[in-house]
């Protein structure tokens, strides 16, 4: 048997698709090949785990043409697959699945794709309005729709040596220890100004750590954030505050670093789920977006909203101009909840 799986644009998105890999590849087994299909820059997000047989890239504004639709349900047609998992919602993927011939194509009917798949699941609705619910538990309504025995919502990943060895090098470089306890501090926001968190916030919260808790605090971020981290670092004034802005920015070298982090704060982003695949306590800043969406039951986490009006907006910059969703959480609220965490931990 033959299964494609169409995953996940989004960081964050594909790490939560975790459970539900775990849950297709322990169902149809080791004799039947899946086949992930992804954006090529997720390629090392999953190295190390052993859910998918292969990783095709599908990319439709890429330059190369092989990862264009057309070209990917090509492919699809000469493999000749039995099954098509769409976890996208988007009508392009379900339009590729169809043209690529496989033989059963199950998703969410969203977006007008209804009459493409084979096997059709409805999101929860109050007439015409979307019900929130978390989007691990979306994806395992998939799994579940196939069949598959109920898995837990535990996100899950990996490292392999070479990026081990990657951390072992920046851990060198940065003077960091593993015997010293270590706070990771994630300022990175793809999806928009909105989920930023004020560098100023950033820098004074990794003083209190260091200066307060005894602790090395290590800055991530992605590659549009270097900056950000880099500022972090200067204004915290602590030379025990260090960033991720100079240093290799792989996923595989990225989770070999965070996983031995012992917490991490972050802005509602990818990379903490990441880390909340690898174990690690989460403080996360919550803006725009509702908790609801990823929330775990797995997960050792606190999630830090303020009580406004315009909370879950969704908008990737701030349709009021103040966005008062970050700018009012304070270091102190941020601070009390990492002492939290840690006291919980040591429990």
């Amino acid at each position: 048997m033959n299964i494609a799986v169409f995953l996940p644009n989004w960081l964050g998105d594909l790490v939560m698709a975790t459970p539900t890999l775990r849950a297709v590849r322990n169902h149809f087994g080791r004799t039947t090949k899946i086949v992930g299909l992804l954006r090529p820059y997720l390629a090392d997000v999953l190295r190390g785990t052993d859910w998918l047989d292969e990783q095709w890239f599908f990319d439709p504004r890429s330059k190369d043409r092989s990862q264009h639709a057309w070209s990917v349900a090509q492919r699809m047609r000469h493999e000749r697959f039995d099954l098509a998992i769409l976890l996208p919602n988007s009508l392009r993927v379900a339009v590729v699945a169809w043209l690529g011939r496989a033989d059963q194509r199950v998703g969410y009917v969203r977006y007008g794709r209804g009459p493409l798949l084979t096997g059709k699941l409805f999101p929860p609705k109050i007439g015409r309005r979307l019900i929130a619910q978390p989007m691990v538990d979306s994806y395992l309504e998939i799994a579940r729709a196939l069949d598959c025995p109920p898995e837990s919502p535990r996100l899950e990943l990996a490292t392999v040596e070479a990026d081990e060895r990657s951390a072992d090098a920046v851990f060198e470089r940065l003077g960091l220890q593993t015997s010293r306890p270590i706070i990771a501090l994630n300022s990175s926001g793809a999806y928009g100004g909105s989920k930023l968190w004020p560098i100023e916030h950033f820098a004074a919260l990794a003083r209190r750590i260091v200066d307060e808790l005894d602790h090395e605090v290590l800055a991530f971020c992605g590659p549009k954030e270097r900056d950000i981290a880099r500022r972090i670092v200067e204004l915290s004034g602590r030379s025990r505050v260090r960033s991720m802005a100079d240093q290799p920015m792989d996923f595989g070298t990225t989770k070999a670093c965070m996983r031995r982090c012992r917490l991490m704060v972050s802005t509602d982003s990818g990379p903490r789920h990441m880390a909340a695949a690898f174990g690690l306590p989460l403080v996360t800043l919550f803006g725009p977006m509702l908790p609801i969406w990823s929330e775990n039951p797995t997960q050792r986490a606190i999630h830090l909203t303020l009580d406004l009006d315009c909370i879950g907006c969704h908008r990737r910059t701030c349709p009021l101009g103040h966005h008062r969703c970050m700018q009012d959480l304070s270091v102190e609220t941020v601070f009390t909840a990492v002492v939290q965490l840690l006291e919980e931990t040591i429990k």
